[in-house]
């Protein structure tokens, strides 16, 4: 690619403190559309043994159907793990009444989060996401296995990556109507956080994130790249 176009790969760009944690300063990616208090987060994690915990999230972006929302409360209700979902505050009117006083202290529900601190909690076991290219490299670059709802754009490719390629997790298959039923998400949650082909999951995920570690380190094929185009600037 460099001999074609003169680009130098760079990446992942997750702050150092999440990989080689040479700069501990470094550990946000300095812009969150929506407030968030991590401390509930953090706190409801670390009282949930280690890989316990599903955590939901569709971004900033995504909107699902009423439909969708209904299914994902009811996977979650029958489902035997704790869980943390992401309802931003324009989605909340869509969950079933009276889901989150019924969830008690098996799942927490919240309009936002600190995705990096909540997929660096060792009590996270799989991410239901609608695989977005941030979403997915970021889950990627932590170790964390995934369960694929994509919704448009690039979101279907990075999902059968996560399926097929890098072989991280499960893609969830939609229903005639367009709608992931909640047997699917049942079945695909299991399927990763204990199924036959978890610890496969949870290796091949440990495989990416030290990948994720060997490039950015001092050494690596994204520092040196990042060392040569600075060069380039102070020797001309």
């Amino acid at each position: 690619m460099s001999k074609v176009c003169q680009l130098l790969a760079i990446g992942p760009t997750i702050p150092s403190f999440y990989l080689d944690k040479r700069l501990e300063s470094d550990n946000d990616h300095g812009l969150n559309l929506f407030a968030s208090d991590s401390s509930i987060c953090n706190n409801w994690l670390n009282a949930k043994l280690e890989g316990s915990v599903i955590y939901l999230s569709f971004g900033s972006m995504a909107s699902l159907s009423n439909k969708q929302m209904e299914e994902l409360a009811f996977a979650l209700k029958g489902s035997k793990f704790h869980f943390l979902w992401v309802v931003k505050a324009s989605e909340e009117a869509k969950l079933p009444e009276k889901f989150v006083e019924e969830a008690g202290n098996k799942g927490l529900v919240v309009q936002w989060c600190s995705q990096l601190e909540v997929l660096s909690n060792k009590a996270i076991g799989c991410f239901l996401t609608h695989c977005g290219w941030n979403s997915t490299l970021e889950a990627l670059s932590l170790g964390v296995p995934m369960v694929g709802l994509p919704q448009w754009t690039d979101q279907t490719m990075n999902a059968k990556y996560v399926q097929d390629v890098w072989k991280v997790g499960v893609r969830a298959k939609v229903c005639e109507n367009g709608i992931v039923e909640r047997e699917e998400i049942d079945f695909c949650i299991k399927e990763v956080m204990e199924g036959e082909r978890r610890k496969d999951f949870q290796k091949n995920a440990k495989k990416w994130r030290d990948l994720a570690i060997k490039a950015i380190s001092e050494g690596g094929s994204s520092n040196k790249n990042i060392d040569e185009f600075v060069s380039k600037f102070i020797n001309s």
